[in-house]
This record gives C-alpha cells, sequence and structure tokens, in this order.
C-alpha cells in the first residue's frame, strides 16, 4: 500500500458530517462574507494564539499583504526575510514596492539567524518578516529586542506554524502582527483559501479591518486606499469544525515526528529535525537532511513512499528576484539535502514511520 504525503479527504472523513452540517447552517442564513461564522473564527484563533485581535482575510499571501501595508511598509523601503521559505512571503513584499532583504538562515532550525538580521538593517529597514518554517517558531527575542530598538515592525509569517510556541508563548503573538494561511494542507486548514492576520494592537487592529473592504468605514465611504480581501463565511464555519480537533491533530504529527527521530537516529546520512528546548514544533513538514537526497527520493519512490522537496530553489537564486541576488551558502546547500517524509496522522501511524524509516536505512545499506 502506498505512504502519501498528504491526503485531505482521509484528514477530512472523520468530521464529513461535522463540515456538512456546518455548510448547511451558512447556506440557511444566506450571509456569505464576513458574518457571525468570521466573527466567532477571529475570536478562538485569537484566544488560542494569545493575541487579542483577529482579521480574518482571503489568503493567508493576503494575510502578508495587508500586514505589511497596516504596518506602513510602501515604495522604497526595505524588509529583512529569509530566502528559504514559499513565494508568497517575498511577494506580498514586493507588491507593495518594497524591497526583500534576503538573510541567511540557521543551518539546524532552518529559520532566520538573528545575528545575520542584525547586519541586514539600514535606514530603509521598515520591517523584519521571521517565517516559522515547517511547524517551529524562528528565534524571536532577539529580533523583537532589534526591532524594539530600531523602530521596525515585526511580521510573522506563521503560515506553517498554527498552535507552535516560543518560551510557552504562541505563534502570532511574539511580533506586531501574525499571518496564518488555511489553504487546505495546512494543519489547519479550509476547504478553499483562507488566512488571518493576528494582532494585539488596536489601531493595527482597525487599520486591518478597513484595509480588507476597500479601506471602506460605514456605507460608501472610504478612510483609506484598501483592497478586497475578505474570509467566506462557509470557509470560518469549516475551521470552526476542524479547530475543535487540532490539539489532538497537533499530538498526531508530533508523535510521529518522534517516532522518526528515534528510528533515524542511529542514521550518518540522514539529519533529523532539531527543536531548541524554547521551541515546541507543530510538524507542518517533517523535514530531514540527507546525502544523496534525490536518490533517497526516488528509491522511497519506487518502494509507494511519498516524499517531497521544500525548497529546490532559494527565492534568492529564483529568476524573478535575480536583482536580490547574493551569496547565501546555508540556504543554498539546505535545497540540495532537505527531503519532507510523510508525517499526517491521516497518512502515517507508528507502523506507516517504521516502514519509511526501514525504506531509509535499506537505501543507504546498498
Amino acid at each position: 500500500m502506498a505512504i502519501r504525503l498528504l491526503d485531505v479527504p482521509a484528514q477530512l472523513a472523520p468530521i464529513q458530517d461535522q463540515l456538512e452540517a456546518a455548510a448547511t447552517r451558512v447556506l440557511r442564513k444566506g450571509h456569505f462574507i464576513l458574518g457571525e461564522e468570521v466573527e466567532a473564527l477571529e475570536q478562538e484563533l485569537a484566544s488560542f494564539c494569545g493575541a487579542r485581535y483577529g482579521v480574518g482575510v482571503a489568503s493567508g499571501t493576503d494575510a502578508l499583504l495587508l500586514a505589511l501595508a497596516a504596518a506602513g511598509v510602501g515604495r522604497g523601503d526595505e524588509v529583512v526575510t529569509t530566502p528559504f521559505t514559499y513565494v508568497a512571503t517575498v511577494q506580498a513584499i514586493t507588491h507593495l514596492g518594497a524591497r526583500p532583504v534576503f538573510v541567511d538562515i540557521d543551518p539546524h532550525t532552518f529559520n532566520l539567524d538573528p545575528e545575520l538580521v542584525k547586519a541586514a538593517v539600514t535606514r530603509r529597514t521598515r520591517a523584519i518578516i521571521p517565517v516559522h518554517l515547517f511547524g517551529q517558531c524562528a528565534d524571536m527575542d532577539p529580533i523583537c529586542d532589534l526591532a524594539a530598538r530600531r523602530g521596525l515592525a515585526v511580521i510573522e509569517d506563521a503560515a506553517q506554524a498554527v498552535g507552535a510556541t516560543y518560551h510557552g508563548r504562541g505563534a502570532c503573538s511574539l511580533g506586531h502582527l501574525g499571518c496564518l494561511s488555511f489553504y487546505p494542507t495546512k494543519n489547519l486548514g479550509a476547504c478553499g483559501d483562507g488566512g488571518l492576520v493576528l494582532t494585539s494592537d488596536e489601531e493595527l487592529y482597525q487599520r486591518l479591518r478597513l484595509l480588507r473592504v476597500h479601506g471602506r468605514a460605514d456605507g460608501y465611504f472610504y478612510l483609506i486606499d484598501g483592497f478586497n480581501s475578505r474570509l467566506d463565511e462557509i470557509q470560518a464555519a469549516f475551521l470552526r469544525v476542524k479547530m475543535r480537533g487540532l490539539r489532538d491533530y497537533t499530538k498526531g504529527r508530533q508523535q510521529n515526528a518522534a517516532a522518526y527521530n528515534r528510528l533515524l537516529a542511529d542514521l550518518e546520512t540522514v539529519r533529523t529535525p532539531f527543536t531548541p528546548d524554547y521551541n515546541e514544533h507543530v510538524y507542518h513538514q517533517y523535514c530531514i537532511v540527507a546525502e544523496r537526497r534525490d536518490d533517497l527520493r526516488e528509491y522511497l519512490k519506487s518502494h509507494g513512499i511519498d516524499s517531497a522537496v521544500y525548497y529546490p530553489l532559494p527565492l534568492h537564486q529564483q529568476e524573478i528576484y535575480r536583482r536580490f541576488r547574493r551569496r547565501l551558502p546555508v540556504a543554498e546547500s539546505t535545497c540540495q539535502s532537505i527531503l519532507a517524509l510523510p508525517v499526517a496522522p491521516e497518512c502515517v501511524n507508528e507502523d506507516g514511520v517504521r516502514t519509511v524509516s526501514e525504506a531509509i536505512h535499506a537505501f543507504y545499506a546498498k
């Protein structure tokens, strides 16, 4: 039997009746955008993450875009971030006319290296976007301390890290603004697109509420130049169903990750994920660093085991960002050896993790 990396239908099957009931509830009300379901989800996720306010938007990409706009980032500004992330992180910067300043990553966590962030800040820097990659938080205290000294906004890209914690504090409660994605394959995924911005700052909250509805206050009067980025009621209703089981779902991922760590610990050719003591990792992805990565991936595929490469080329080497190219050796080398293994509970249990691990052992024993 094949072992899949992703299986959304299998994930949804146990709650299918609840999702259908939620959809029916929204359909009968006839209110489809920014209604009671969205408001309830905003409050529930703000409480879950440890922030005061949530603002539902159309996607995780829009969450980043609106967060940057709310922080006042615009043409000519610089935003320090990582090249080892999904492209949306940087497109949100460039779409506002700002310039991404790429900083290399920590070789163990794959997140921004705070010491290198310090060296990248200039008089044109307006914000820092640390990405909580694969499900664990960046080292936020030195980043936030630097930002406070230099008057910079800190915007957490927590698209992959809902429920992760740093020194006991939730992702999206650590900076000025935090951004979530509800893409269907996320740990908390919708049945379509969706996103949320979290903040504990009243002024930023009110600005975000304006930005998502064209800058409109009441009626047809506009206070700022905004966007059309609103979360649908039906997606919020689905997400509220899925939130009930999020802690248990996360625990399942963590248990599978712990099993991989044990079963792969004796391989010198594989490095398993490193989690600092101050972090709780939620394992949106379980990524190893593997010698002969591409050959290993082909071997796993030949044995019916899915895997994926996140990411094959760092953003500073992508064609669209060639004008921002510089040498970032850790990100570049990581892209040559990173490999994601099945970790979702709907795809693998302890026996499945053992099967994958045995296949990896067999490959390196050849």
